[in-house]
């Protein structure tokens, strides 16, 4: 199982959120590529990049901060937060240090889009399926739709997608564990390799998780705080 750190960038600097909530941040640091390269050399494999005011807007707002880390980086990352057209997706691509675009919204809004991204880039789109009470939420997190996560999974199913990236909402930058149980669920559901996001605090969360059978894991506020050290959840998740 992979462990995948997290670098979500507002207003170009390194910043958690509490569930998703714009106006309830705290910063961490004033520049994302230092704390990308604390990363790798921690040990991370791959880096997770979330351009907030892009999700919110609707369009990449963070793109020369992302820019920088890339070029500074000598692992892969994987890039979501407002991408939402083929240009922007293209546009990211021209890197081969990224391995995944992640499209969340676009996913749920506009199907054939996804569709045409996963045949044109193959093995390189993954989808965010971000839930609210078991209901996708799409925007930014500021609106919740009617569809359930795992429906939407379900319906992802033969199109291409290279990875789903499942986050509970509420457990989002709480410290308070992942949802096991509904990750559990979405990785049974599906044949798509899932990685799991949202609430993942000690290194017990990292041991649970991997009995779900995910790809991956997700960490952002605990390795800010200190309640997880990067390489000794590397280590763990890489026993058998």
């Amino acid at each position: 199982m992979l462990v995948i750190p997290a670098i979500d960038i507002k207003d170009g600097r390194c910043v958690r959120l509490k569930q998703g909530r714009m106006d309830d941040e705290t910063v961490y640091a004033t520049d994302p590529v230092e704390v990308a390269l604390r990363w790798e050399s921690e040990g991370g494999e791959r880096i997770h990049l979330v351009d907030l005011d892009g999700a919110i807007e609707g369009f990449t707002k963070n793109r020369e901060t992302i820019r920088r880390i890339i070029e500074a980086l000598s692992v892969e990352v994987q890039i979501g937060g407002g991408i939402r057209d083929r240009k922007a997706v293209a546009s990211y691509l021209e890197s081969s240090r990224v391995r995944h675009v992640i499209i969340g919204t676009a996913a749920y809004t506009d199907p054939d889009l996804l569709t045409g991204l996963c045949r044109d880039f193959p093995g390189r789109i993954a989808v965010g399926i971000d839930a609210r009470d078991g209901k996708v939420a799409i925007k930014g997190w500021v609106e919740t739709t009617d569809e359930s996560a795992i429906t939407m999974a379900k319906r992802l199913e033969g199109v291409g997608v290279a990875s789903i990236i499942y986050t509970d909402i509420a457990r989002d930058g709480m410290l308070t564990g992942p949802n096991i149980e509904a990750t559990g669920e979405m990785a049974k559901a599906v044949t798509i390799p899932v990685i799991a996001s949202g609430g993942v605090s000690t290194i017990a969360d990292i041991t649970a998780l991997k009995e779900t059978r995910v790809e991956g894991v997700i960490t952002g506020k605990a390795l800010y705080t200190g309640g997880i050290v990067l390489s000794r959840a590397i280590e763990v998740a890489r026993q058998a």
